[in-house]
């Protein structure tokens, strides 16, 4: 018996005798909300801009799943039967994730199509009708009357993964007349179209910050000045390193109401940590300090992008506090969970090129780890070892010699945010992980960045 080929993804009743069956595949682009209660209902997939709605906002939705026995007949025959098509949730839309491990899309402001010169406010980017059709849309074009601010401290002239993802939430929960205005404590050498990605409005960068003094009063006055001007409804910061000492800091000068540890945003309320199994549901506070993985930085809109003058930082000295500035570690005395710069080998760093690996980590400063397979070889210490049955880094930067990338290991390093791959491998597994791969032998690789360290250390000591 022949028939015409079903559509992709309907299943059709297999060998045997029977009549054939197909079921409705859902549309790719149906979706449901996450959590709530009320009548199960079936709906389409809102515009790619739209936000479904979690907490507070909206009639909660769901759709039943179909039972197991609701599948195509196979051997046979049998009757044939329609089951409810079963939606799926974009994970690429912005969405925060709760106190249990879930991923939840957070109400927001629904993003129009881009503004047009005359819908658009003076200095804002526009859509050119010419863009590319995949170009994201303007979030807000103003006029604003409220505004929120993000505060973060740059590091080594970039933005923190945990200050990206503070901005992102801003900007999901910000309205059409609310501006997400970022202010940074040092040069922010991430540009307008970096900060108009995570939903930034208007960039203040302090580029004369000395990360290397301690000047914490003076910082809060800094942002004293900030709220005096800018007036915002609600402060955001990392709760990580300066950012969360920074926020508790200004929060206590100021009298302004504060929430820690915060892993979930609601469009009125949040949710923080009570208890290992408990969590408590506040309203938003004036100070809300931002826990890890609270938002998605992929947004479907940005910002306006745009650079603003930010007041100076004033000299306020610390009365009673000798300021020593800043001492570096030992890398190699150094826990591999603290380092920023790991420079590790695998089983491609042969064990005569093992000088060469820690004169390299010597003239760079680098903290030394190493993959499973040198551990078990002898050539490094168990402390050492980095991936699933070993450490878990988040450095910086982190420089692989010679390691294909075992699953364990690159589980190890999934945090980092530079990862440097050499290996004479081009489809060795840690390529794809990897921000550059360099195709060369480890041993000659690091015998040229010895001689070219030495040599720039040189000619800025002449």
């Amino acid at each position: 018996m022949s028939t015409a080929r079903p559509p992709e993804g309907a299943h059709t009743a297999a060998e045997g005798e029977g009549t054939p069956v197909t079921t409705a595949r859902p549309p790719e682009s149906a979706h449901t909300a996450a959590e709530g209660e009320g009548t199960p209902v079936s709906t389409a997939r809102p515009p790619e801009s739209a936000h479904a709605a979690a907490e507070g906002g909206g009639t909660p939705m769901t759709t039943a799943r179909p039972p197991e026995s609701a599948h195509a007949a196979a051997e046979g025959g049998g009757t044939p039967v329609s089951t409810t098509p079963v939606p799926r949730i974009d994970p690429r839309r912005p969405a925060i994730t709760t106190a249990q491990g879930l991923r939840r899309i957070v109400p927001g402001h629904r993003a129009a199509a881009p503004p047009t010169a005359r819908q658009a406010g003076p200095g804002a980017p526009l859509a050119s009708p010419g863009a590319h059709p995949g170009a994201k849309p303007l979030r807000s074009a103003g006029p604003f009357n409220r505004s929120t601010l993000v505060v973060t401290h740059a590091e080594r002239g970039t933005l923190t993964d945990a200050a990206r993802q503070a901005l992102a939430a801003a900007a999901i929960l910000a309205s059409a007349e609310t501006q997400v205005v970022l202010a940074v404590l040092g040069p922010c050498r991430d540009g307008s179209d970096a900060v108009a990605a995570l939903g930034a409005d208007r960039l203040l960068a302090l580029d004369s910050f000395d990360a290397s003094r301690y000047q914490p009063g003076a910082c809060v006055q800094w942002l004293q000045a900030l709220h005096a001007a800018w007036a915002p409804a609600h402060w955001l910061f990392a709760d990580s390193g300066a950012d969360g000492e920074l926020g508790r800091r200004f929060a206590l000068h100021t009298g302004l109401g504060l929430a820690c540890g915060v892993v979930e945003l609601g469009a009125e309320s949040l949710r923080i940590r009570a208890s290992a199994s408990d969590d408590w549901l506040c309203p938003h506070a004036p100070v809300m300090l931002l826990a890890p993985g609270l938002a998605s930085t992929r947004l479907p809109f940005v910002g306006q992008g745009l650079r603003a003058a930010a007041p100076a930082l004033p000299a306020l000295p610390e009365p009673g506090i000798e300021d020593l500035g800043v001492q570096p570690g030992d890398p190699q005395s150094l826990a591999l969970e603290e380092a920023d710069l790991i420079l590790a080998a695998g089983n491609g760093v042969r064990h005569g090129d093992l000088p060469l690996l820690h004169a390299l980590a010597q003239e760079i400063g680098a903290s030394v780890g190493a993959s499973r397979v040198a551990v078990d070889a002898g050539h490094f210490a168990r402390h050492q070892q980095i991936g699933a049955t070993g450490k878990a880094v988040s450095a910086s930067a982190y420089l692989a010699l010679g390691i294909s990338g075992a699953v364990q290991h690159l589980q190890g390093i999934k945090d980092c945010r530079h990862v440097i791959a050499v290996n004479l491998d081009a489809s060795a597994p840690i390529t794809g992980r990897a921000h550059l791969s360099v195709i060369e032998d480890s041993a000659a690789l690091m015998q040229a960045l010895i001689e070219l360290v030495r040599k720039e250390r040189d000619k800025a000591g002449a």
